[in-house]
Order: C-alpha cells, then structure tokens, then sequence
C-alpha cells in the first residue's frame, strides 16, 4: 500500500498497462502503443477520508490536464470498476482531462452510508465532501442511473461546484412504480449456509439483463437485449456481493429521488445521452427531463463507451467558456 499524502488521500495502486474497452468482458492489452501513450492511460486507486469511512476512487489524469476533472458516477449495484472503459474512452476522445471515478458509499470498496434510510441529497453531498478533500473547487460531472441522480442533485444543491452535467439514464417513477421497486428491486438477502445467497446474486445482475423490473418477469416486462457476457455477470456479482449489507441503500435512494421536481434547479448546461441500447423506459423520459431542466441538450447514440465518450466530448467543447 503507498504512503498517505495530503487531504485524507492514500493512494494505493496505479496501473501502467493500456486496455480497450472491456465491455466484452475482458481488459486486452493493446499493441503498437507508445511508452508516452501507456502513461497518459494510467489509472490509479485510492481512499478518500470522510466522516463515514473511507471512500474508494479510481483516478485518470494524464500529464498535462486542460479543464476542470470530469467526475464519473456510476450505476447501482456495481461500482467505478464499470467505469474504467468509458474514463479511456473520454482520454481518447482528446480530453485530457483528470478523471475521477468513486464508489458510490455503499457500494464497491466504499465503506457504508452513515444513515440508515439515506437520501440521494446525502449521496451528493458526500461527492461534494469528497470533492473538498480532493482540494477540487469545481467539475464536469456525468452520471448513469444512480450515478445520474446523485449528478443532477449535485448541481443543483451545489450549483457553484458544477459545470456542466451529463446525465445518462433518469427518470422519475410514478408513485406506484416507485412503491413497487422500492419494495422489491433491492432485498436484503443474509448469508445462507448453503451459499444460496451467491446463486441470488449472480441471478439478480442476470435478471436486470431479461426483464423490468427484473423481478417481474413476464413477457410485457421482457427485454430485447442481450444478456451481458459471463465474465461481466461475474463481475457485477462480486460488486455485489462485497456489498451486499449496503448495495440496497443508493438504490433506494435513486428509486425515491424526485427527479422532476429537483431539474429546475440546475443551472449548469447539461447533455442527457440517449443510447439506443438503454432501457426504452428511461429514454422515453427523456422528453420530460428537457422540459424541466432550464439548459439542455439531447445526444442520441449507439450504445458503448466511445460513442458515450465521443458525446461527452463534443458536448464539453461546445460549452466551454
């Protein structure tokens, strides 16, 4: 483990080798590529000091920064590892910014929400705190999922903090979707001596893949897409399962938020991406969202993390002051 620096950070791995993007399930090596390349590409881990614990990060920032950092949220119930592709992706779309991905509290290697029933303000204001001991003033930030609720509350509880916001994926439940998620999209499920807590796990992050709400399963709530790889089921399993006392709070927290009545508050330019592998749910929402946000914009993309990156780009340079 490295030595702890300044602002409650302690750094604990980088790593020099440069990957394509993963979303096949694996991280490969990439040929032909410069020493000068390899280090622009580093990502590096590390623990951030708050009141409720340590909170983990992963960190991209190429040698010569331009901009303010572009802070990565990421979706409920995985964690900044699901991040990695897209903080390359936006390196490779020539922005050479510091990126930085936190594990939500709650889930990864984030240490748990302090309280018991948290709220999605909580969960902004813990970026904002994580901010402050970063020393970072001002961000860009995107959000997917959960990861979009937590940004569009940052901007707007903490509009001198954001520049500009993307959000990929938010909608706001009617009440009797959200009673229904909010009961049973995120149980708690204890450990069981014959381990069926793991095969639970491993079927939930499959299940999302199949239906909506994954627990209704059933042909109108049946999905057209693919299900993701072995290797990422796998994956998002572990994410689970190394929360699974907390993995049910930022869900919560996003089922709950009232997205439509916090969007006019936000005065920052936001980007809401309109991937055509998302679920036709929330791109159908967003037609409200751009009502209720005061500056917004619309990209629509193919799914995967270059086209979201080549977006972000576009959106951030078209912007900028």
């Amino acid at each position: 483990m490295g030595a702890p620096s300044m602002s409650g950070v302690r750094v604990l791995s980088s790593r020099a080798v440069s990957c394509d993007r993963f979303s096949d399930g694996g991280s490969r090596p990439t040929a032909g590529l410069t020493s000068l390349v390899i280090l622009t590409r580093m990502i590096e881990r590390a623990f951030v000091s708050l009141d409720e614990g340590q909170l983990h990060l992963r960190r991209l920032k190429p040698p010569a920064v331009q901009g303010p950092p572009l802070l990565l949220l990421h979706a409920s119930p995985t964690s900044s590892w699901f991040m990695q592709g897209l903080m390359r992706a936006i390196q490779q779309a020539g922005q050479p910014r510091d990126v930085i991905a936190p594990d939500t509290l709650g889930n990864g290697d984030s240490d748990a929400p302090a309280p018991g029933h948290p709220d999605i303000g909580y969960f902004a204001d813990s970026m904002r705190r994580m901010l402050d001991a970063l020393g970072i003033a001002q961000v860009d930030v995107y959000g997917g999922h959960t990861g979009a609720r937590i940004a569009c509350e940052l901007a707007a509880a903490h509009p001198d903090r954001v520049r500009r916001v993307i959000l990929d994926g938010i909608i706001e439940y009617d009440d009797e979707t959200r009673r229904r998620v909010v009961e049973n999209y995120a149980p708690k499920v204890p450990p069981d001596d014959y381990g069926r807590h793991l095969l639970w796990a491993f079927n939930f992050v499959r299940d999302q893949a199949l239906y909506f709400p994954y627990f209704q399963r059933d042909a109108e709530h049946r999905l057209a897409g693919a299900i993701p790889s072995a290797a990422i089921l796998h994956r998002a399993t572990l994410d689970v399962l190394k929360a699974m006392d907390t993995y049910s709070k930022p869900y919560i927290a996003a089922f709950e938020y009232r997205a439509w009545t916090r969007m006019p508050h936000v005065r920052a330019p936001v980007l809401l991406l309109r991937p055509d592998t998302e679920l036709p749910v929330l791109n159908a929402a967003i037609a409200e969202a751009t009502a209720r946000l005061p500056d917004s914009r619309v990209a629509k993309i193919a799914g995967g993390d270059a086209a979201k990156a080549a977006a972000i780009a576009q959106f951030l340079d078209a912007v900028a002051p």
